[in-house]
Protein backbone atom coordinates (compact mmCIF):
# COMPACT_ATOMS: atom_id res chain seq x y z
CA UNK A 1 0.00 0.00 0.00
CA UNK A 2 1.39 3.39 -1.00
CA UNK A 3 1.27 6.31 1.44
CA UNK A 4 -1.25 8.16 -0.76
CA UNK A 5 -3.70 5.32 -0.20
CA UNK A 6 -3.58 5.61 3.59
CA UNK A 7 -6.57 7.16 5.32
CA UNK A 8 -5.93 9.04 8.56
CA UNK A 9 -8.63 8.92 11.25
CA UNK A 10 -9.97 12.19 12.66
CA UNK A 11 -8.59 11.82 16.21
CA UNK A 12 -4.88 11.47 15.23
CA UNK A 13 -5.36 14.22 12.64
CA UNK A 14 -6.82 16.61 15.24
CA UNK A 15 -4.18 15.68 17.84
CA UNK A 16 -1.52 16.63 15.29
CA UNK A 17 -3.38 19.85 14.45
CA UNK A 18 -3.59 20.83 18.13
CA UNK A 19 -0.01 19.85 19.05
CA UNK A 20 1.75 21.26 15.97
CA UNK A 21 -0.53 24.10 14.86
CA UNK A 22 -0.33 22.66 11.34
CA UNK A 23 -2.81 21.11 8.93
CA UNK A 24 -1.50 19.20 5.89
CA UNK A 25 1.77 21.12 6.30
CA UNK A 26 0.02 24.48 6.52
CA UNK A 27 0.14 26.84 9.46
CA UNK A 28 -0.25 30.46 10.42
CA UNK A 29 1.78 32.45 7.91
CA UNK A 30 1.26 30.02 4.99
CA UNK A 31 0.38 31.76 1.74
CA UNK A 32 -2.81 31.33 -0.26
CA UNK A 33 -0.70 29.64 -2.95
CA UNK A 34 0.54 27.08 -0.43
CA UNK A 35 -3.05 26.39 0.62
CA UNK A 36 -4.00 25.90 -3.04
CA UNK A 37 -1.19 23.35 -3.40
CA UNK A 38 -2.11 21.43 -0.22
CA UNK A 39 -5.92 21.41 -0.14
CA UNK A 40 -7.77 19.76 -3.03
CA UNK A 41 -11.46 20.30 -2.24
CA UNK A 42 -14.15 22.65 -3.55
CA UNK A 43 -14.26 26.06 -1.87
CA UNK A 44 -15.88 29.46 -1.82
CA UNK A 45 -13.83 32.64 -1.38
CA UNK A 46 -15.38 35.50 0.57
CA UNK A 47 -13.30 38.69 0.30
CA UNK A 48 -14.32 41.66 2.40
CA UNK A 49 -15.13 44.77 0.37
CA UNK A 50 -12.23 46.73 1.84
CA UNK A 51 -9.75 44.07 0.73
CA UNK A 52 -8.44 43.68 4.27
CA UNK A 53 -9.32 40.01 4.66
CA UNK A 54 -10.19 36.88 2.73
CA UNK A 55 -12.08 33.88 4.04
CA UNK A 56 -11.85 30.58 2.17
CA UNK A 57 -14.61 28.13 3.06
CA UNK A 58 -14.16 24.43 2.23
CA UNK A 59 -17.43 23.39 3.86
CA UNK A 60 -16.29 22.38 7.32
CA UNK A 61 -12.76 23.78 7.03
CA UNK A 62 -12.27 27.55 6.91
CA UNK A 63 -9.12 29.59 6.43
CA UNK A 64 -8.82 33.34 6.93
CA UNK A 65 -6.09 35.39 5.30
CA UNK A 66 -4.59 38.83 5.78
CA UNK A 67 -3.35 40.88 2.79
CA UNK A 68 0.22 41.75 1.92
CA UNK A 69 2.40 41.02 -1.08
CA UNK A 70 0.53 37.68 -0.89
CA UNK A 71 -2.50 36.60 1.13
CA UNK A 72 -1.17 35.07 4.37
CA UNK A 73 -3.08 32.63 6.59
CA UNK A 74 -4.14 34.18 9.90
CA UNK A 75 -6.30 31.30 11.15
CA UNK A 76 -7.83 27.95 10.34
CA UNK A 77 -10.98 26.49 11.81
CA UNK A 78 -12.35 22.96 11.52
CA UNK A 79 -16.12 23.36 11.94
CA UNK A 80 -17.00 19.81 13.00
CA UNK A 81 -20.59 20.80 13.88
CA UNK A 82 -21.31 21.08 10.14
CA UNK A 83 -20.85 17.31 9.80
CA UNK A 84 -23.73 16.42 12.14
CA UNK A 85 -26.38 16.87 9.46
CA UNK A 86 -24.65 14.39 7.15
CA UNK A 87 -24.06 15.36 3.55
CA UNK A 88 -21.09 15.08 1.25
CA UNK A 89 -18.44 17.14 3.08
CA UNK A 90 -17.02 14.15 4.98
CA UNK A 91 -16.84 12.02 1.83
CA UNK A 92 -15.15 14.76 -0.20
CA UNK A 93 -12.52 15.39 2.48
CA UNK A 94 -11.89 11.64 2.84
CA UNK A 95 -11.49 11.17 -0.91
CA UNK A 96 -9.47 14.31 -1.63
CA UNK A 97 -7.48 14.80 1.58
CA UNK A 98 -7.31 11.21 2.95
CA UNK A 99 -8.77 12.06 6.37
CA UNK A 100 -11.84 10.23 7.70
CA UNK A 101 -14.10 12.33 9.94
CA UNK A 102 -17.09 10.88 11.81
CA UNK A 103 -20.49 12.52 11.85
CA UNK A 104 -19.92 13.36 15.55
CA UNK A 105 -16.68 13.56 17.51
CA UNK A 106 -16.76 13.30 21.32
CA UNK A 107 -14.45 15.62 23.26
CA UNK A 108 -13.72 12.79 25.73
CA UNK A 109 -12.14 10.75 22.91
CA UNK A 110 -10.04 13.67 21.65
CA UNK A 111 -9.03 14.69 25.18
CA UNK A 112 -8.02 11.07 25.96
CA UNK A 113 -5.81 10.95 22.85
CA UNK A 114 -4.26 14.32 23.74
CA UNK A 115 -3.51 13.10 27.29
CA UNK A 116 -1.40 10.29 25.78
CA UNK A 117 0.60 12.71 23.62
CA UNK A 118 3.72 14.08 25.35
CA UNK A 119 3.86 17.26 23.23
CA UNK A 120 0.18 18.13 23.78
CA UNK A 121 -0.34 21.61 25.20
CA UNK A 122 -2.05 22.25 28.51
CA UNK A 123 -5.50 23.55 27.71
CA UNK A 124 -7.35 26.00 29.94
CA UNK A 125 -11.13 25.59 30.02
CA UNK A 126 -13.59 28.50 29.96
CA UNK A 127 -17.39 28.31 30.12
CA UNK A 128 -18.84 30.10 27.09
CA UNK A 129 -22.54 29.67 27.97
CA UNK A 130 -23.68 26.47 26.27
CA UNK A 131 -20.14 25.70 25.14
CA UNK A 132 -16.82 24.99 26.82
CA UNK A 133 -13.67 26.39 25.25
CA UNK A 134 -10.40 24.52 25.77
CA UNK A 135 -7.57 26.89 24.79
CA UNK A 136 -3.79 26.65 24.63
CA UNK A 137 -1.50 29.57 23.85
CA UNK A 138 1.98 29.26 22.38
CA UNK A 139 4.59 31.77 21.26
CA UNK A 140 3.43 31.78 17.63
CA UNK A 141 0.12 29.89 17.40
CA UNK A 142 -2.92 29.55 19.65
CA UNK A 143 -5.30 26.59 19.45
CA UNK A 144 -8.74 25.95 20.89
CA UNK A 145 -11.45 23.33 20.90
CA UNK A 146 -15.06 24.40 21.41
CA UNK A 147 -17.24 21.68 22.96
CA UNK A 148 -21.03 21.54 23.05
CA UNK A 149 -22.12 21.80 26.70
CA UNK A 150 -25.88 21.74 26.28
CA UNK A 151 -27.82 18.60 27.11
CA UNK A 152 -29.25 17.80 23.70
CA UNK A 153 -29.02 14.34 22.19
CA UNK A 154 -27.26 13.71 18.90
CA UNK A 155 -29.38 14.11 15.81
CA UNK A 156 -29.09 16.64 13.00
CA UNK A 157 -26.99 18.63 15.45
CA UNK A 158 -24.36 17.77 18.03
CA UNK A 159 -25.04 16.17 21.36
CA UNK A 160 -23.66 16.99 24.79
CA UNK A 161 -19.85 16.71 24.88
CA UNK A 162 -19.33 16.71 21.11
CA UNK A 163 -16.62 18.91 19.57
CA UNK A 164 -18.11 21.95 17.82
CA UNK A 165 -14.87 23.22 16.28
CA UNK A 166 -11.09 23.16 16.56
CA UNK A 167 -9.16 26.28 15.56
CA UNK A 168 -5.69 27.76 15.32
CA UNK A 169 -4.76 31.40 14.92
CA UNK A 170 -1.75 33.66 15.10
CA UNK A 171 -0.59 34.65 18.56
CA UNK A 172 0.36 37.99 16.97
CA UNK A 173 -0.98 39.61 13.78
CA UNK A 174 0.42 38.08 10.57
CA UNK A 175 2.02 40.29 7.94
Amino acid sequence: MRWRELIVKAIPFLVSFITTGRLHGLGVGSTLGQVDEAIHCKFIDDACRSGLSLRRDYGFFEFSFNPGPEWVMANCSIQLHRLASGGSMRREWRKSMRVDFPQYLAWDELRDALSKTPEAPTMKVTDQGGFLEYRAAAADTNVSAIVNDDHEERGRSLGHGDVWSVSMWAAAPTQ
